[in-house]
């Protein structure tokens, strides 16, 4: 990518601004931006290398997961930052990405390439809508889902209920996990209830963040992990040391405290996730 203007487009469906900028804190790398808000890097001579933190924490969990090429499914496509890292850390793997704004795949395609020869096909549409209507050989053989899915900076409410989440957890095979990346305030009331929300669904759920974020004590993401059997034990301390550091991984009777009774969410309570206050994203400009 060359140029001294940001390639940019204007979303048709949204409305949104997105725009592609050159990482100033991270060499050879690109930030998609939408709405003003940081949304995917991809460092495209080296998918393996993670910039944002929470991406961080998912590319250590699907570092866990058994060794070979692996069947992945990822509700919000960004700039592919996550299929990028499956296709380079475990090639020949099935991947299906749905994404509800086509220009911006098409935006993210034109300046960021995929590699080619990847197994990455792009189903268009809402994640919810597109997931119900996935080919019936993917459900309970799918190792990996991935949820992401932002409209500007906020979660839509539909893909926070367990009615969701259970759309989801059909798709899983035995072992398979799904990775819910919640943005959420000090308090964290928003990500508590997704916790809760998520361990009705799976059964069996682990948090991963920066220790002062999960302390409620300033904004941030939190990765939330589940799956419909145990998480294995040897999985958490090699999460831990894996940073990025400080580092915090909670499950068990430590998550079921730090839920605090947060109610399980439902299509009928469901609400989108809190908007970051206006100065929590520097993007350069």
């Amino acid at each position: 990518m060359s140029g001294t203007e940001h390639p940019s487009t204007v979303l048709s469906l949204s409305g949104f601004k997105a725009t592609i900028e050159p990482e100033r804190w991270f060499e050879g790398s690109y930030t998609l931006v939408v709405d003003g808000t940081p949304q995917s890097n991809v460092h495209l001579d080296d998918p393996t290398k993670l910039f944002f933190e929470y991406v961080q924490r998912i590319g250590l969990v699907i570092d866990q997961l058994p060794e070979g090429p692996i069947t992945a499914v990822h509700l919000g496509a960004g700039a592919m930052t996550l299929p990028r890292y499956v296709e380079a850390t475990r090639p020949g793997s099935r991947q299906q990405v749905v994404e509800l704004e086509s220009d911006l795949v098409a935006f993210v395609r034109e300046h960021l390439p995929l590699p080619k020869g990847a197994s990455i096909r792009v189903r268009h549409g809402d994640a919810r809508a597109v997931l119900e209507k996935l080919p019936t050989g993917l459900r309970g053989s799918v190792d990996l889902v991935i949820v992401d899915v932002f409209g500007g900076a906020r979660i839509p409410a539909h893909v926070t209920s367990v009615e969701f989440y259970r759309s989801v957890v059909e798709l899983l095979a035995p072992g398979g996990i799904v990775a819910v990346n919640i943005a959420d305030g000090p308090g964290l009331a928003f990500a508590r209830g997704q916790a809760a929300t998520l361990m009705t669904a799976t059964g069996h759920v682990a948090a991963l963040a920066e220790t002062q974020i999960l302390k409620g004590r300033r904004f941030g993401n939190v990765v939330l992990v589940g799956s419909a059997t145990p998480l294995p034990l040897e999985w958490m301390p090699r999460l831990l040391a894996g940073g990025p550091h400080p580092a915090k991984v909670i499950d068990g009777r430590e998550l079921t405290d730090w839920i605090a009774g947060a109610p399980v969410v439902t299509d009928t309570t469901a609400i989108p996730s809190p908007p970051p206050s206006k100065n929590i994203f520097q993007t350069g400009k």
